[in-house]
């Protein structure tokens, strides 16, 4: 489906996002499912079976059921499922198509994407079809992403990596400031420890090596290019004692910041 034209697609009636009643079942017809249905729990708990094999559902429980598919399902009184559904039809070859279950882990934007494709046709909206090909294509792109993106493990891997190098470019963008571990830590939504940890893994050098590397290395720039002495550089910089400055300075660069000016 990555390569289907959202024009292609066939829009059904049955569509809802609902809350279901405590007796609530889905029982096996015997006629087969007919067409697709893109099938999401939001919250409860319960069980569908789907071609004699039963899956146990909660929130982020998807399925993409397929035309012969045979289906049914049953839920727990007391932890009431709430499902969206959406019917739909293609009508060209279809050549990838996702799988037919999976447990979505970030669910914001494909939750939104549901709820836009239904409000689409509650109010009635202008062109609600046109958008609703889009959004419903959007949400068969998300599928297959999930599917070909390998284990969450993998996905909260790249998002802490994405977070340490954001604080690494934000260090860098600023480093006169004298930041502190607790204040970058919650800046990538991390305990102080075990953001210090990811730090020194993914950089190669602990947050305050870091921090005075990237000082210095702009000190080198403003003492060469900026035509600044070394008073103001160690000022701009955040330096109280310019005696340290420059020892820091020839620590770490082999000269003092006279020899640079």
């Amino acid at each position: 489906m990555l390569h289907v034209s959202p024009s292609s697609l066939v829009l059904l009636p049955a569509f809802a996002k609902i809350v279901c009643e405590p007796g609530w079942k889905w029982q096996k017809r015997e006629k087969p499912m007919a067409n697709y249905d893109l099938f999401y729990v939001w919250s409860g708990e319960g069980e569908v079976v789907l071609n004699g094999r039963p899956y146990k559902v909660g929130k982020g429980s998807c399925f993409l059921f397929r035309p012969g598919d045979h289906t049914s399902a049953t839920h727990d009184p007391q932890k009431p499922l709430v499902l969206t559904y959406i019917h739909f039809d293609v009508n060209e070859q279809v050549d990838v198509i996702p799988e037919a279950y999976r447990r979505l882990h970030e669910v914001v934007d494909f939750e939104y994407l549901l709820s836009r494709y239904v409000r689409l046709f509650l109010i009635q909206t202008y062109a609600a079809e046109e958008e609703a090909r889009l959004v419903l294509k959007m949400l068969l792109i998300h599928l297959l992403r999930e599917d070909n993106e390998g284990p969450v493990e993998r996905k909260a891997s790249n998002q802490l990596t994405e977070s340490i190098h954001e604080v690494a470019n934000y260090i860098r963008q600023n480093p006169g400031i004298a930041h502190r571990v607790e204040d970058l830590a919650k800046r990538a939504q991390l305990s102080p420890r075990y953001f210090s940890i990811k730090f020194k893994e993914m950089t190669g050098m602990s947050v305050q090596t870091y921090m005075i590397r990237t000082r210095i290395e702009r000190a080198q720039h403003l003492l060469m290019h900026a035509g600044m002495n070394v008073t103001e550089v160690a000022d701009a910089l955040g330096y109280r004692d310019i005696f340290f400055f420059s020892r820091q300075f020839k620590q770490y660069t082999g000269k003092s910041p006279s020899e640079i000016r």
